[in-house]
């Protein structure tokens, strides 16, 4: 009996993540609710928009790029970032990566033109995620987080993460995790301290390793997450 139960869990979480995965299912517009589809706040305008690594044109790939560049590459050092660059254009493209990118409404570029000499009615950031298993616990890892500097420091990052978790929970999933640079001192405290995320059980840290990241952890729904993620 115990090894049948075993079998039927670990069938019910693939069958989870499986249904989490579906490429036409879009978290944005289908799943959540409406109110988490635009971001009025702070004097900046901004709707979402949802995405998958296998299906992205030239344009998206081409700020993706830009983007991860222009954030990453200092807190990684020239050195490392072209490894790590590498790497990040594969995870980028990955057929289970999904997207939620952040486009500025016609009416908030035109002020930011204006008011700042540049803008556009393009994208200002993206977070890519996947559905995922940690120590057999399907999971919700978030793979980036990145803004334009100009939209930074209005409360964006934070309704992103909060929409992050509102998919991770509609998705049955029992946890957000994600991977910080031990030395963005911002980031962790952002994570760590405003939304409350911990150490994960399986972070380097934690395994006796040293290493320069921590892997962060968020319950989102049941006890079991806590029991083999949360130190």
């Amino acid at each position: 009996m115990k090894r049948r139960e075993v079998l039927e869990k670990k069938k019910a979480i693939d069958e989870i993540i499986k249904t989490a995965n579906n490429p036409s299912k879009d978290h944005i517009f289908s799943l959540i609710p409406c109110s988490y589809r635009h971001y009025n706040r702070n004097g900046l305008s901004v709707y979402l928009e949802s995405g998958t690594g296998s299906c992205l044109n030239s344009s998206k790939k081409q700020y993706i790029q830009k983007l991860l560049k222009v954030n990453m590459e200092v807190a990684y050092g020239p050195e490392e970032w072209v490894f790590e660059e590498k790497v990040k254009r594969r995870e980028m493209v990955a057929h289970d990566a999904r997207y939620v990118f952040v486009r500025e409404t016609a009416d908030n570029a035109a002020a930011l033109s204006n008011d700042r000499g540049g803008g556009g009615n393009g994208f200002v950031g993206f977070v890519q995620y996947r559905f995922v298993l940690e120590e057999e616990v399907p999971v919700m890892y978030v793979y980036e987080l990145q803004l334009e500097q100009r939209v930074q420091g209005k409360g964006l990052g934070r309704f992103l993460m909060e929409l992050v978790e509102v998919i991770a929970y509609e998705n049955r999933m029992s946890a957000v995790m994600l991977t910080v640079q031990r030395g963005n001192a911002f980031a962790m405290d952002f994570y760590m301290s405003k939304l409350r995320y911990v150490i994960s059980s399986n972070s380097p840290s934690q395994m006796g390793f040293d290493k320069n990241y921590e892997i962060l952890c968020k319950p989102v729904v049941d006890h079991e997450a806590k029991e083999k993620l949360v130190v």
